[in-house]
């Protein structure tokens, strides 16, 4: 039997959303209310949010087949605007299979610039999104790794610390997934994904320096740690409010964007399933910046499905319970 790898964007219910009061957060705040748009709940798909094209369902099968299609706008979620990323035809990167302990090499250090990653590691998936942002599928190449059968010919002969992401360039291998998507930005050729702004340029400073804690707080609240998870997240929504040039941290999609989404895709659909608390109820900005980013190709070309990461962050953060 053929198994099919889908991919797309889904449209779930529409709730509505209040404001709630700002709480005392570490971010300054020029807070103004805001109305929501429907979220919608989306599958991996797509890449690069700059370019025209309506929503297609790719299926990957391990016959290879390929065949595209697109599902209608629900009326009730049609877009009043459609992101110039969402309205021609789409076919998503084909993506290699993971290489695990009996996978050939790679000619390493032929020339060729590799990105070793894995299809679900949050860290990875950053310079993942960077990497298809910057509209350079054609320039560097994705080698996925198996995490559970890692392949001996990756520590010995590519990167020692044997972790993902690593990126092969100009016959050195560096890793640490918050410099690869600053080194990529500066180093490759397609937008920016950096402000000019000395202002957002401090600012982008503080919410990289921030996320560690932030992923601290929220994982300890799964544990049972502790319960301040609602904390951390109204730490987000205020600094979703800093700027009003756009609805993502520094205003305009950046690299901040990308460093958070990996983990806020995670705690998501975690806390509603396992917690029954829904990140965005009450937080207007945090709702707009997941719809927003949910439109990005570069973006949604690299979600894993909602319900694995679910029974992954089970396993990960529940199995003692």
């Amino acid at each position: 039997m053929a198994v099919c790898y889908i991919s797309g964007i889904g449209f779930g219910p529409s709730p509505t959303f209040q404001y709630s009061p700002n709480r005392t957060i570490p971010f300054s705040s020029n807070q103004i209310t805001t109305t929501t748009l429907p979220r919608t709940k989306a599958l991996s798909c797509f890449h690069h949010a700059t370019t025209s094209v309506q929503p297609t369902f790719s299926f990957h099968c391990k016959t290879k087949t390929h065949f595209p299609f697109r599902p209608p706008w629900p009326a009730s979620n049609k877009p009043t605007t459609i992101s110039s990323a969402m309205s021609s035809g789409y076919v998503q990167e084909d993506l290699p299979p993971a290489l695990d302990s009996t996978s050939d090499p790679p000619p390493i250090f032929d020339g060729t610039t590799r990105l070793y990653i894995s299809y679900t590691c949050p860290y990875a998936q950053r310079v993942w999104i960077t990497r298809n942002c910057k509209g350079l599928q054609d320039k560097i190449k994705l080698v996925p790794i198996d995490l559970k059968n890692r392949p001996t010919w990756y520590k010995e002969n590519v990167y020692p610390p044997n972790k993902v992401p690593a990126l092969e360039h100009n016959n050195e291998v560096k890793g640490e997934s918050l410099d690869l998507i600053k080194y990529i930005d500066s180093h490759f050729e397609g937008p920016s994904l950096f402000p000019d702004d000395p202002a957002k340029k401090q600012f982008a400073d503080e919410l990289l320096s921030y996320i560690d804690s932030f992923y601290k707080t929220v994982t300890s609240s799964f544990k049972g740690e502790g319960t301040e998870a609602g904390i951390a997240f109204d730490n987000i929504e205020t600094a979703l409010t800093k700027f009003e040039d756009g609805p993502f941290f520094l205003g305009q999609f950046s690299l901040v964007d990308i460093a958070y989404a990996p983990f806020i895709e995670r705690f998501h659909p975690f806390l509603l399933d396992v917690k029954k608390y829904d990140i965005t109820l009450g937080r207007t900005k945090l709702a707009t910046w997941i719809e927003e980013m949910n439109k990005n190709e570069g973006y949604t070309q690299t979600r894993c499905d909602p319900k694995e990461l679910v029974e992954s962050y089970k396993k990960r953060f529940m199995a003692h319970l």
